[in-house]
């Protein structure tokens, strides 16, 4: 069965951004970040986005041509979680499908033959999801910054949800990569 995998830059405690949605914090460990990522997509035949995520995302993706994921992450099929999208196009890529129930969407998905799933960012639909066991590892992309604020990574929950440690890989500079399987 095919795999979900949750991949998102962090900072060190704990938000996947800042005050007002800042990004910014991840620039300067998003180089080292890529070369892992291309051993990832070699994994991973579908891309699972919600609709903030796709829009950030289609923004740059498409006609990134120096980036080097960018040809590996333009192939792959999307899926995009969306009630208020119509379409999902792609720049000159096959266009995103556009579902709008994640759950019975994704539970679809890992039935289906194929490589494993990737989620970038979308963090209400990560939450979404880890609540209703569809997570089958977390990758956290870890910045060496201290925010003070903005969106959690994880849920707000009443009870703790162990974890299965697999991998921590340091950068070279800084930033480090944890892996980790709901348990």
């Amino acid at each position: 069965m095919r795999e979900l995998i949750f991949q998102e830059y962090v900072s060190l405690d704990g938000y996947a951004a800042g005050p007002g949605d800042d990004l910014s914090f991840f620039d300067s460990v998003a180089d080292q970040a890529d070369n892992d990522n291309l051993d990832l997509l070699e994994t991973v035949d579908t891309m699972l986005l919600g609709a903030t995520t796709y829009r950030l995302f289609v923004e740059f993706w498409p006609t990134a041509t120096d980036e080097v994921i960018a040809p590996h992450l333009n192939r792959l099929r999307k899926v995009v979680v969306s009630s208020t999208l119509d379409s999902a196009p792609w720049g000159d890529w096959e266009p995103g499908e556009i579902v709008t129930d994640p759950v019975a969407a994704v539970t679809a998905l890992k039935a289906e033959d194929g490589k494993n799933i990737i989620l970038w960012g979308s963090i209400t639909l990560f939450h979404t999801l880890l609540m209703a066991g569809l997570v089958d590892e977390i990758q956290l992309r870890v910045c060496p910054v201290l925010l003070g604020g903005g969106k959690p990574v994880f849920p707000t929950q009443d009870s703790p949800q162990q974890l299965t440690f697999l991998e921590a890989t340091p950068w070279a500079t800084n930033g480090t990569l944890l892996r980790y399987k709901p348990s």
